[in-house]
């Protein structure tokens, strides 16, 4: 039986590196299709969707993917670029674990929003306070002012 590897990564890790896989089914923006060993050169950018393959043993497993690129080449092997990855043998689990995911990126993105916000106002309320004259021969962020005169 003819095999391809397919191989998932994200910036951080490789998500799954299978060399006996013989279907990959995924969404594109065009909508769904497949891709078998011996598939003609392909390159394709992926929604935000769930890809799944089955191996030589008949496993059926599915990742959830933030978009990506899919590149086939010579039809041995199934290459996919994504932002992020979560691998799952159960859709109901699966689900499950993107929604986590989502949330505590949610929560992650939320907490940097806030530490950004504070950091800019206390650069502001540091220049306003420079700027009123309130420390005198002391600039914004501890570094020191001269006193004007050069000799």
């Amino acid at each position: 039986m003819n095999t391809m590897r397919l191989l998932i990564t994200t910036p951080a890790e490789v998500v799954v590196d299978q060399a006996d896989v013989v279907l990959v089914k995924a969404d594109d923006y065009s909508g769904s299709f497949g891709l078998q060993p011996g598939h003609c050169e392909f390159m394709t950018a992926l929604t935000v969707s769930v890809l799944t393959f089955r191996t030589t043993g008949g496993q059926v497993r599915h990742v959830a993917v933030r978009g990506g690129v899919l590149n086939m080449r010579g039809g041995v092997s199934c290459e996919i670029a994504t932002r992020e990855a979560v691998v799952g043998d159960d859709l109901a689990v699966l689900r499950a674990e993107v929604l986590r995911q989502m949330a505590e990126h949610a929560d992650r993105e939320a907490e940097a929003r806030t530490q950004t916000m504070k950091l800019q106002l206390r650069v502001m309320r540091q220049l306003n306070a420079y700027l009123r004259g309130e420390r005198p021969g002391v600039l914004p962020f501890g570094l020191t002012g001269g006193g004007g005169e050069h000799g």
